[in-house]
């Protein structure tokens, strides 16, 4: 027997398996038990939703032998014969080949003639609006006043085409894109009754790839398993998309920071030798950059269990609010440009090196330079902000509360000073959040002796302390391979003269993937110099780099708090003209 594709063998068969279209499916079900039956239905939405699986299961419906029910039975004569196309009361027409007036005069004069062996004569016309104006003229009266026995099921998916005058005439259903949620979870089910194993990485890619279609993702399922011999693993998928790798957006964003030109051009080169797409990847960067605004300003939304979700949390705390946006809108504007430019090259690279000329004043500063020209409150907090109320005014930048002017060298950090307004959000970014791993301030790369707490070279001396978020934290590690290092505790570690074994405690199973666990076992055999082995068990952890950084931004918080509430200027506000420190204004450098 040949082999059946997917999006046939697991077509649906009632109404209960179908995904995605609950309103539809709601509204023909409760007609169906109360006998309230029109007699045209226009089914419209995109390619590959269920139009023509609707329509079959509506003829089953109405034709079941068991009478007329929004439950048909499948095992009746009426029931197999439609599923298996042979039934011949209902009819399917495809309008794209069959689309003048003489194709519809024979169909109207076959309407006429009682059913043969069913209840209800059928009529199913694919891609209706495909039709001539002479043809949907010639059906008006029949589509209006048919026989009682005779029902009409169009599906198109372009409904704008079809004349008002057939769309007054019919129940029309819009049916919905499917929601990426919803494929993955059947394709899940799907490959679980096959016997064929795969990554949910895996999966989510080829839910990506249908862009809300459900035969489109059973095909590119139907490819992948062919693909990967039939293990379905997320870089077998994204090579065969030609997807891009999550890692170069990242490596994007970290260039930006550091305001490396270089290193985005490198970037941009590295694609196009791959051929990868330039506007795939400017929609996956303003995606990226989405969820990454979701993180700075709701807090918790973003799901742990994300593949990137650390270098979300990350890169929250490297840019500002401000500068996302700004990024976001740049990536847009810029992937609807990329057909004006002289090619995809040359806009995509000017896309990225747009973002690095707009970034703000303030990262155009020499850190050094700036702490020395600031107080030392302004080290510590990076802006406040401070409402006084209606009855007081507050005292001018340039004097003291009792009137006495200040110098220059004096002003408060809210005076209007230049050095005050473009404080660096990264002057110590670096050095107080052991969680950051991309380049720091002067162009050292993670992974450097600079970074490490350990020596440069050899496994750790007998005096290291089994600082494992130490090391974690300077690793070279990308994605879900970073996660592992940075959200694992060291449970034990051994070390014999040509091998090193260390024993780990991951929060989740996920991460604890061979691939994961390989890419970590390279990069410690390369710093150490000697063959590494890692176990992995899963469990509940306590002593990681990620709650370390956790930690350590609270810490800076409540200080940046404490410092401010305890300034004098900031006292003299709040007890002599009734001001009172904005909630959450408050943030550390």
């Amino acid at each position: 027997m040949s082999y059946l594709v997917l999006a046939r063998k697991y077509r649906p068969k009632n109404f209960e398996s179908i995904v995605g279209q609950d309103h539809v499916v709601r509204a023909l079900k409760h007609a169906l038990e109360s006998q309230r039956l029109h007699h045209a239905y226009l089914f419209t939405g995109t390619r590959g939703i269920g139009k023509t699986t609707l329509s079959r299961i509506l003829a089953k419906s109405l034709n079941c032998e068991k009478g007329i029910t929004a439950v048909p039975c499948g095992e009746c004569e009426a029931c197999k014969a439609i599923d298996s196309d042979r039934f011949v009361d209902y009819i399917e027409m495809d309008a794209a080949s069959n689309r003048g007036i003489a194709d519809m005069l024979q169909l109207l004069e076959q309407a006429v003639y009682a059913p043969t062996a069913a209840r209800f004569k059928i009529y199913m016309i694919d891609e209706v609006h495909m039709l001539t104006s002479q043809a949907f003229n010639a059906m008006l009266k029949t589509l209006e006043e048919p026989p009682e026995y005779v029902k009409f099921i169009l599906a198109t998916t372009d409904p704008q085409k079809i004349p008002v005058t057939v769309l007054s005439r019919c129940l029309q259903f819009n049916l919905k894109q499917m929601p990426s949620a919803h494929i993955v979870g059947h394709l899940a089910r799907i490959l679980e009754m096959e016997g064929i194993s795969y990554e949910k990485m895996a999966l989510q890619l080829l839910a990506q790839g249908a862009q809300g279609s459900m035969r489109d993702a059973l095909s590119l399922t139907d490819q992948a398993i062919a693909y990967t011999a039939g293990n379905v693993t997320g870089d077998a998928v994204q090579d065969m998309l030609g997807s891009l790798d999550r890692t170069y957006l990242v490596r994007m964003l970290d260039c930006l920071a550091v305001k490396d030109g270089a290193g985005l051009l490198k970037i941009a080169d590295e694609m196009a030798f791959r051929s990868l797409s330039y506007s795939a990847a400017l929609q996956d960067l303003g995606a990226l950059l989405h969820k990454i605004a979701i993180a700075q300003n709701v807090s918790g939304y973003v799901a742990e269990d994300l593949p990137d979700s650390g270098d979300i949390l990350r890169l929250a705390e490297v840019f500002s609010p401000e500068e996302v946006q700004l990024y976001y809108q740049i990536a847009m504007h810029g992937r609807n440009e990329l057909g004006l430019a002289p090619d995809e090259y040359a806009g995509f690279s000017m896309t990225l090196l747009r973002m690095l000329a707009f970034v703000p004043d303030k990262r155009k500063l020499n850190p050094v330079t700036v702490q020395k020209k600031m107080p030392e409150t302004v080290r510590t907090v990076a802006d406040v902000t401070v409402e006084v109320a209606s009855g007081g005014e507050p005292p001018s930048a340039g004097k003291s509360v009792n009137g006495s002017e200040k110098s220059a060298g004096s002003l408060p950090p809210w005076a209007d000073d230049p050095a005050s307004n473009t404080v660096p959000a990264m002057s110590s970014s670096l050095e107080k959040n052991p969680s950051v791993s991309s380049a720091d301030m002067d162009g050292t790369r993670p992974g450097d002796s600079a970074v490490s707490t350990l020596p440069e070279n050899g496994w750790p001396r007998s005096d290291w302390d089994g600082n494992w978020p130490a090391l974690a934290s300077g690793l070279p590690l990308r994605g879900m391979a970073q996660q592992l290092a940075q959200q694992t505790e060291l449970v034990r570690w051994e070390k014999t003269e040509t091998s090193c074994h260390l024993h780990l405690k991951s929060p989740i199973a996920t991460l604890c993937t061979p691939n994961n666990v390989g890419k970590l076992t390279a990069v410690l055999s390369d710093r150490f110099g000697c063959a590494v082995k890692i176990t992995t068990e899963v469990g509940k952890v306590e002593v990681t780099a990620n709650q370390n950084a956790i930690e350590a931004r609270a810490e800076r918080q409540r200080q940046a708090e404490e410092a401010m509430t305890k300034d004098p200027y900031i006292q003299t506000l709040t007890t002599e003209f009734g001001g009172h420190i904005v909630e959450g204004s408050i943030k550390p450098l």
